[in-house]
């Protein structure tokens, strides 16, 4: 009888806890009636519960702000994908990053080829990885006042520049790391079999540092996506980037649209 009369007292606790609860959600909804200076009775199916309309007002902040932060329903989502300033944001991000691999991949892997093969000199591999190890903001004043001395309007083309300055040094470093567990016999190999140069390249040692050279790419894509500090430098003003509208959003304050 004792455990009967525990069990049932711990059950009357969860339920009025989880009525509390309801009428919480429901006073911040606005389906309560308020009474200023006045409790609030409500009766539960095993007692009754006196809430403060000032405990209720906190509980509705409470849940307001809450609210705010985690709003992902389909209203802020729909007003995001109407939003014309963040798709042109995302298209010339995506724009610059597609370009900036394309350009970047194909460079990166041809100057660690050369580097590993014909010129291995410490000199050329710290002004290769220079733009790599600098600090961003340094590099970006940098190319800023490269660009006005040439008098060169900014735009998409000096982002894409300014991200091919340090994505094509990854892009190096990569490839050139496979390249030092490739081994050269290969190639040997080949030359004895009377394959010419490019067919050798193409055919045994693209092959070879192709993961290499996979990984140098998504480096490069997913540095120029996220890359702020260059392209707030280089950027003009109808050349606005996805990192650089959510940091002029967010200054205002954090929408369900940021979110």
């Amino acid at each position: 009888m004792l455990f009967r009369s525990q069990k049932a007292d711990s059950l009357q606790d969860k339920g009025d806890a989880i009525h509390l609860k309801k009428l919480t959600i429901e006073a911040h909804r606005g389906l309560i009636p308020e009474r200023n200076g006045d409790p609030l009775a409500v009766s539960t199916p095993v007692s009754s519960v006196w809430v403060k309309p000032v405990e209720l007002i906190e509980a509705r902040a409470r849940w307001g702000e809450l609210a705010t932060l985690l709003d992902y329903s389909p209203d802020a989502l729909e007003a995001l994908l109407g939003d014309a300033p963040v798709l042109d944001a995302v298209r010339t991000t995506l724009l610059v990053a597609v370009a900036v691999t394309a350009v970047a991949t194909p460079v990166g892997t041809l100057l660690a080829v050369g580097l590993h093969r014909t010129l291995r000199s410490r000199f050329l591999d710290t002004v290769l990885f220079l733009p790599a190890v600098i600090p961003d903001i340094v590099l970006a004043i940098g190319l800023l006042s490269f660009f006005n001395l040439l008098r060169v309007p900014l735009g998409v083309p000096t982002i894409v520049l300014a991200h091919l300055a340090f994505d094509v040094a990854f892009v190096a470093s990569i490839v050139r790391t496979r390249l030092s567990y490739f081994d050269a016999s290969i190639e040997e190999a080949a030359a004895d079999l009377y394959a010419g140069p490019v067919t050798t390249f193409l055919r045994v040692t693209l092959p070879a540092i192709a993961p290499g050279i996979l990984a140098g790419a998504i480096i490069a894509f997913t540095l120029s996506v996220d890359e702020f500090v260059i392209a707030f430098f280089t950027s003009g003003p109808t050349s606005i980037t996805f990192p650089i509208r959510i940091y002029s959003m967010i200054r205002f304050g954090v929408t369900p649209e940021i979110n």
